[in-house]
């Protein structure tokens, strides 16, 4: 053990050049987390959503839904059988969504994964479980048949049948705030 950290120790020559560096690498880490609003995904606001474009029609269509009352984003498309699952399941998705949106690889419709389908189905389930007692679904006398899902009947809850980028270009949807300190604006502003 002791071997390994004295290789992992940089020679004393190296010390000043090191601490500079790595001070300069949680520099450049700390400022990409404040550009990218990374803080905002740890809360339960629907307008952390739209810090990326793609969202926006999703966003729209949520806000002019009888579900924007009653249920946010993560009420939806995060699972809620427990807080540390709720966070990776968060955290996986999410650096998916951003490694997509970094690399330009967006599509203009976006399709629900496997795992999402899983967590809104349940979520459908959790929040409206007093209204699935002896209800018939396609002649059966049970809630629903696990092979199907609740938006095959339900198609338009929460965002409508029509969603993507082309759909609703001028979605009035709220604008993520700038990412750069006032002080620097008004220096840039006023040289």
């Amino acid at each position: 053990m002791k071997k390994l950290i004295r290789w992992l120790l940089p020679p004393e020559s190296w010390k000043v050049p090191v601490i500079i560096l790595l001070g300069i690498m949680a520099g450049c880490i700390l400022l990409l987390i404040h550009i990218s609003r990374a803080d905002s995904y740890l809360t339960n606001e629907p307008s952390a959503c739209v810090n990326c474009h793609i969202m926006s029609p999703y966003y729209a269509t949520w806000a002019h839904s009888s579900h924007r009352e009653t249920a946010t984003c993560n009420d939806c498309h995060v699972p809620h059988n427990n807080i540390l699952n709720a966070y990776y399941f968060k955290a996986k998705d999410g650096l998916r969504h951003a490694t997509i949106f970094t690399l330009r690889r967006e599509p203009q419709v976006i399709f629900i994964r496997e795992p999402g389908k899983e967590a809104v189905r349940g979520n459908c389930e959790r929040c409206h479980e007093h209204l699935l007692t002896g209800i018939e679904c396609r002649g059966t006398t049970t809630f629903c048949e696990p092979e199907r899902l609740c938006w095959e009947c339900h198609r338009e809850v929460p965002h409508g049948r029509v969603n993507s980028l082309s759909s609703v270009p001028f979605a009035p949807v709220p604008r993520p705030t700038s990412p750069v300190p006032s002080w620097l604006e008004n220096h840039a502003n006023n040289p």
